[in-house]
C-alpha cells in the first residue's frame, strides 16, 4: 500500500509539472534568473490586441518568461509613436501604417514579430440596394482618411473595376462619427447622402454583431510588435522573451475566449461592445481559433511582407519618405517561439 501511495504521489507531481510546462512554457527566463522590465505601449480600445494585453495583465505569462511590464495605454497608434520617439516606452503594439511612420524616423525602431491581423470593412445599411463594391459606382463613401481603411478600401474598389478618383465620391468621416450616423439611419437605404462607410475594428464589428450594417468587403491589416534596436542590444534575450510571451498569450486566448473578451471589454468600455462583436473582430486572426498550440504563428509570411509593403507605399506621400519594410522587420526574434 505504501509503495502504491508513493507511486501515485510521484505520478501526480510529474503530471502537474508537465501541465505547468504546457500552459506556460518559459523562454529560458528561469535558467537565467533575471527579469527584464519593459514598458509596453498599447491601444486600449483596439480589439484582439486588447485581449492579448489583458491576458498578460491577468496571468503569470510575462513573469514566466522573465518579464515585468508597465502598461502604457493610449487610444491611437500615432500617439504611441510620440511616446516611442520620446523614449517613454520599450515595446509598441501597433498597425502597419503607424509602424512605417515610426520606421521613417530612423531612430532604431524595428518590427520583431507579428502581433495580429485586424480587419477593415466597407459596409452599407442592411436595406441598401448596393450588393457589391461595383454597385458603388456614382455613390458616396465615408472613410477615415489616412487610416488603413482608406488604403484597403481603395485597393478593393480598384479590384472591383472602379476608378476611386472618378467613379466614387470619397469623403473624410472619422471612425468616431460613424456610430451616430449608423444608429440614426438603421432602417434607411442610405445614411443621408452617404451610401457606404469604411472603417476599422472594433467599430465595424460592433455594427455587424448588432446587424446594423451589411458588409461588402473585408480587408486585412498586418499589425506588429516593435522594439528599439538599442534596447534589444542592451538587454540580450528580451525580444525573444517578448515574442514567446505573445505566443503564450495566444495559447491562453484560444482556450479562454470568453474570459479574454470580458477582461478587454471591462477596460475598453466600448459603447455597445459585446462578446459577439469581439469575436467578429478576431475572426480574421487564425491564432485565436486554432485547435492546438502548434497552430500558433507570430512570425511574418511573404503575404505579410506584401501587406507591409503596401502600407509603407500608402504612407510615403504623408511621411515624405520611402520605407523598405523588409529592412526594419525581421523574424529573427519570433522564429523560436513555440
Amino acid at each position: 500500500m505504501e509503495r502504491k501511495c508513493r507511486t501515485f504521489t510521484l505520478s501526480f507531481i510529474v503530471l502537474v509539472s508537465v501541465m505547468a510546462l504546457v500552459v506556460y512554457p518559459s523562454a529560458g527566463a528561469g535558467a537565467a534568473g533575471d527579469i527584464f522590465k519593459v514598458r509596453i505601449g498599447w491601444q486600449v480600445p483596439w480589439a484582439t490586441q486588447g485581449q492579448l494585453v489583458q491576458i498578460w495583465k491577468h496571468t503569470d505569462i510575462l513573469k514566466n518568461n522573465g518579464l515585468e511590464a508597465e502598461f502604457v495605454g493610449r487610444t491611437y497608434g500615432p500617439v504611441l509613436n510620440e511616446l516611442a520617439m520620446a523614449d517613454e516606452i520599450d515595446v509598441v503594439l501597433t498597425a502597419d501604417q503607424p509602424a512605417a511612420a515610426l520606421f521613417s524616423k530612423d531612430k532604431g525602431w524595428m518590427g520583431i514579430g507579428r502581433l495580429m491581423y485586424n480587419r477593415t470593412s466597407t459596409y452599407v445599411p442592411p436595406g441598401s440596394p448596393v450588393r457589391t463594391l461595383a454597385d458603388l459606382k456614382g455613390k458616396t463613401i465615408g472613410i477615415p482618411i489616412g487610416a488603413a481603411a482608406e488604403r484597403i478600401t481603395v485597393e478593393a474598389l480598384v479590384r472591383a473595376g472602379l476608378d476611386p478618383e472618378k467613379d466614387i465620391r470619397i469623403i473624410n468621416l472619422d471612425i468616431r462619427e460613424q456610430a451616430p450616423l449608423v444608429l440614426k439611419g438603421r432602417d434607411d437605404e442610405t445614411w443621408g447622402d452617404i451610401d457606404a462607410l469604411s472603417g476599422f475594428d472594433p467599430t465595424p464589428a460592433i455594427f455587424e454583431a448588432k446587424k446594423l450594417v451589411r458588409v461588402l468587403d473585408t480587408g486585412k491589416v498586418c499589425s506588429l510588435v516593435l522594439m528599439n534596436r538599442a534596447f534589444i542590444e542592451a538587454n540580450p534575450g528580451v525580444a525573444e522573451r517578448m515574442m514567446q510571451a505573445l505566443f503564450d498569450a495566444y495559447d491562453y486566448y484560444r482556450q479562454n475566449v470568453d474570459q479574454a473578451n470580458e477582461w478587454f471589454m471591462d477596460e475598453a468600455r466600448l459603447v455597445d461592445a459585446s462578446a459577439e462583436a469581439c469575436n467578429v473582430a478576431a475572426s480574421i486572426e487564425p491564432n485565436v481559433w486554432t485547435k492546438s498550440r502548434d497552430g500558433i504563428r507570430v512570425t511574418f509570411t511573404e503575404e505579410d511582407f506584401e501587406i507591409l509593403r503596401k502600407a509603407a507605399e500608402f504612407m510615403e506621400p504623408k511621411i515624405k519618405k520611402k520605407v523598405d519594410m523588409r529592412t526594419f522587420v525581421t523574424n529573427q526574434y519570433a522564429s523560436g517561439a513555440r
